[in-house]
Parts: structure tokens; C-alpha cells; sequence
């Protein structure tokens, strides 16, 4: 397993904030399986309006968050190839679930794991938890490009 910081990420991938919703990933299996972590503060600005008297974190930005992670599991595993690709597209999102809410002060845990690929389009199953209760889930395509 690879463990990598909030620098490492940010040269993976090309989000930045506000919109970087990794800021730890370990890597279980190169290009197959990871975990990422995002500290959920109250101070981050969708809370304002999402929604201010019962701040809620929005499943959006959940599924983009199980997303970046499985982007850096992907471009980890290439980062060593010479034309290594530096995005990864959405192409399609199925099964998405949304369990329990997400709010402020906690840590939003990211389960993303290959379930096939084939040339550059990529297929995970993605989880994400709170204090290990499934709070949301998906399956998703992405294009590496």
C-alpha cells in the first residue's frame, strides 16, 4: 500500500480548490483499488447555502469526491509512463445511493474499487463512509485521457 499527501494529489490531478475533494489517498492496489479522505469542515463554502440552519453536504459533491479518488488510484499507477495521461473524464454514473446525510466536523471516507477497464475507459464501484456507516455509493465510468 501507498499512502499519499494533499501535495501528491495535487499532481495527479488537475482540481484545485474549491473544488479538490481528495486530501489523503492510500493506494491498496495499483490502478485497482483505493481509499481517500476528505476532512468535511463547517467552514467550507457550499455549507452557506446547503442548507444554512442544517448544514448537509451536497451527494454531488460525494460522488466527485468518490471520483477523484479513483482518478488517483488510475493516474498513480501510470505516473511512471512516459505520455502519462494528467485527466480523467466522467462518462457515465449508475446505482448511485445516498444513505445517511454528511455533515460538518466529520470524515468522509472514499472506497472506490476497479471493476474493469478496457484501453482508456475505466468502470469502479465506489463507497464512501462516515464513522464506517455507508453514507453514498455508485458505479461509474471514466475516460483517461
Amino acid at each position: 500500500m501507498n499512502s499519499y499527501n494533499r501535495d501528491d494529489i495535487l499532481g495527479f490531478l488537475p482540481h484545485r480548490d474549491p473544488f479538490l475533494w481528495v486530501d489523503k489517498i492510500d493506494v491498496i492496489t495499483r490502478g485497482e483499488e483505493g481509499v481517500g479522505y476528505k476532512n468535511i469542515t463547517k467552514d467550507m463554502d457550499f455549507f452557506r447555502g446547503h442548507f444554512p440552519n442544517n448544514p448537509v453536504m451536497p451527494g454531488v459533491l460525494q460522488i466527485e469526491a468518490m471520483a477523484q479518488t479513483a482518478g488517483c488510484v488510475v493516474i498513480e499507477a501510470l505516473k511512471d509512463e512516459p505520455n502519462r495521461p494528467s485527466q480523467v473524464f466522467f462518462m457515465s454514473i449508475d446505482k448511485v445511493k445516498f444513505r445517511q446525510m454528511v455533515v460538518p466536523d466529520c470524515q468522509l471516507q472514499m472506497r472506490v474499487k476497479k471493476v474493469k477497464s478496457h484501453g482508456k475507459v475505466y468502470v469502479f464501484e465506489a463507497k464512501s463512509y462516515v464513522d464506517d456507516k455507508l453514507v453514498s455509493e455508485a458505479t461509474f465510468s471514466a475516460l483517461v485521457g
